[in-house]
């Protein structure tokens, strides 16, 4: 996962999530990532990276001076499911101030037109839970009777599926590429 490499994404939405051929899941763009010392994750509240509709309540709290990358990241990826499975955000509204005060303010309405099992209803609720404590948790979500289909399929530890990723100055500088001719590539889509 990109916590076990001390990442927080801060912006985990539908499209930056990638499907392998195998059908895997790949979380891309990590623009606004942050990088995290210790266990707690903790981020500073300066910055506005992130969507608007996928911030969590505790990100938008003028004044707080830090929050918990993971926790904020866990309630991105509930706005996500929320989003995959019923076709919009869980909070909408007409203008960014009004939608950061409805994600605050409003709790989680379910479309009566959409059917879902209790255990995605639940799962969906613990992710996108106001209370930052009272937020699932990773390990805690991977054990969730949705994500398991009720413990039959079971997801790997950490121990078992991650290991911290080594990147030197190498690495580094064969991602990053110039574009030649950008600005004309830019001005042929604007003529489309």
């Amino acid at each position: 996962t990109v916590h076990h490499q001390k990442i927080i994404h801060a912006d985990i939405k539908p499209g930056n999530l990638l499907l392998t051929e195998c059908g895997h899941v790949k979380i891309a763009d990590l623009g606004v990532c942050n990088e995290f010392l210790g266990e707690d994750a903790k981020i500073s509240n300066g910055s506005t990276a992130g969507t608007p509709a996928f911030r969590a309540p505790e990100t938008l709290i003028l004044g707080q001076n830090e929050y918990c990358g993971k926790a904020a990241d866990v309630w991105a990826l509930g706005a996500t499911l929320y989003s995959l499975i019923f076709g919009n955000v869980p909070f909408l509204a007409d203008s960014v101030p009004l939608l950061y005060e409805k994600i605050k303010r409003d709790s989680i309405i379910f479309p009566e037109n959409h059917l879902v099992t209790e255990n995605l209803r639940s799962c969906i609720v613990k992710m996108l839970e106001k209370d930052v404590k009272l937020r699932i948790t990773v390990p805690l979500l991977k054990a969730n009777n949705w994500v398991t289909s009720g413990g039959f399929f079971p997801m790997p530890t950490e121990e078992e599926n991650c290991c911290l990723v080594q990147v030197d100055d190498e690495d580094i500088n064969s991602v990053i590429r110039s574009i030649p001719k950008l600005d004309t590539l830019i001005l042929i889509k604007t003529m489309l």
